[in-house]
Order: structure tokens, then C-alpha cells, then sequence
């Protein structure tokens, strides 16, 4: 039964997601959010079985997470579910329907964001592809996914949202991906400009860590 307390806590999760994409609730990469939050509640509630909703209540149960003040609490299945599978649907990734292990976020190192490239858009990021370094980058069905901001002025030094979303890293069992990867921004920037740059990993067992954010100037 979907209770007005897991609307709540799908609400809060909902929330979270927004700080990643468009604040503009009529845009094209919104309505997408929303139509996968969508397609996500209605598989919970109509596709998953009970065995997997239990183990997405468990999982939520015993991993936190910050809210906007950066406090740590608790959310329902419903609203873990969608958070880790909502970035997923946006990167083209499949959905994953059985509870995580639990086991954390999934942690992976620190990427570093360089070479930004003003005349072709473009940015590397750079990240730990060995087994000890990022499991994720040996998983096929992993990925390190990859937002941007728009330009932004030098001064700024904390850019917390919004991020469209500009491409992935995707784990291989057989060959891990090579580092540096290059992206081409969702947006122009110029010379001097910040582009804030903000990533995720998405664990093939349904786990996903913190975002993690860095910025580059234009050259």
C-alpha cells in the first residue's frame, strides 16, 4: 500500500533528485525526472515482488542519508528505490529491481576534473580505474555518472545545483575503462569561466554513492 508516509519520504527523495537536474518544473529534462519517478513507483507497486520491497526496506533502514542541511535520517524503501534507480534511467542504464546489499553507498575515490577546453566544450575527469581503486570501473553494469553545470563566474567557489546530465563511465568485467575520460559539456563556456562539474557512482547492485562536485576554469 503506498502510505501517505511513503509519499513523504518518495517527496524527500524527489527533492534530493532536483538538486542534480533542472529546477524548472516545465522543462524537458524535469518532466523526464518526473516520468521516471513515475515508472519507478508504479514498478514498485505493481512489479517488484514482496521479497524485493523487503530487502529495499532493509537496505533503507540501516543506510542514512543527508538531508539538505546535511543531516543524516532515514527514508522508506520506496523512496531508496527510486533514488538509485532514477539516475540510472536518466544515463540509459538498466533498472535494478533487487535490494542492495547492506553495505554502505558503494564508496569510490575522488575523481579530479581538468583540461577544460573552452573553444570545443570539453572537460576531462580523471579517476582510479584498478579493482583496489574503484570496484565500480570493474563491474559491467556499473558506471560513474557525469553532470555539469552551466558557466559559471570565477568568483564562485560552491556550486550546489542544478547539473544536467553530460555522459558516463561505464564498469567492464573483461576491460576496465581507460582514465582520463573526455566529455563534451551540456553547455557552452568561455576563457575564465567555472563549470562545476558533479559526479555518482551507480553500483550494478543498486547502490549509489554521495555526489561528489569540482569545478574547472575555461582555456
Amino acid at each position: 500500500m503506498f502510505s501517505s508516509e511513503n509519499f513523504v519520504a518518495l517527496s524527500m527523495a524527489f527533492a534530493i533528485l532536483f538538486n542534480s537536474t533542472e529546477v524548472n518544473p516545465a522543462t524537458p529534462f524535469q518532466m523526464a525526472v518526473r516520468g521516471f519517478v513515475a515508472q519507478l513507483t508504479n514498478a514498485w507497486l505493481g512489479i517488484l515482488t514482496l521479497p524485493q520491497r523487503q530487502a529495499w526496506d532493509a537496505y533503507a533502514l540501516e543506510i542514512q542519508i543527508p538531508n539538505a542541511l546535511g543531516d543524516p535520517r532515514n527514508v522508506s524503501g520506496i523512496a531508496m528505490y527510486v533514488r538509485s534507480n532514477v539516475p540510472r534511467l536518466q544515463a540509459g542504464l538498466a533498472r535494478v529491481d533487487d535490494g542492495p546489499p547492506i553495505d554502505g553507498l558503494g564508496l569510490s575515490t575522488n575523481p579530479a576534473f581538468d583540461n577544460f577546453v573552452a573553444a570545443a566544450t570539453t572537460f576531462d575527469v580523471t579517476f582510479g580505474a584498478g579493482i583496489f581503486d574503484d570496484p565500480w570501473a570493474n563491474e559491467t553494469g556499473s558506471a560513474m555518472l557525469v553532470l555539469a553545470s552551466r558557466a559559471r563566474n570565477a568568483s564562485i567557489n560552491f556550486f550546489k545545483g542544478p547539473y544536467r546530465f553530460a555522459g558516463l563511465i561505464a564498469g567492464d568485467d573483461t576491460i576496465a575503462p581507460t582514465s582520463p575520460q573526455t566529455f563534451t559539456s551540456p553547455f557552452p563556456f568561455a576563457v575564465g569561466q567555472r563549470v562545476f562539474i558533479q559526479t555518482r557512482v551507480s553500483r550494478r547492485d543498486g547502490r549509489l554513492n554521495l555526489p561528489f562536485r569540482g569545478f574547472g576554469l575555461g582555456a
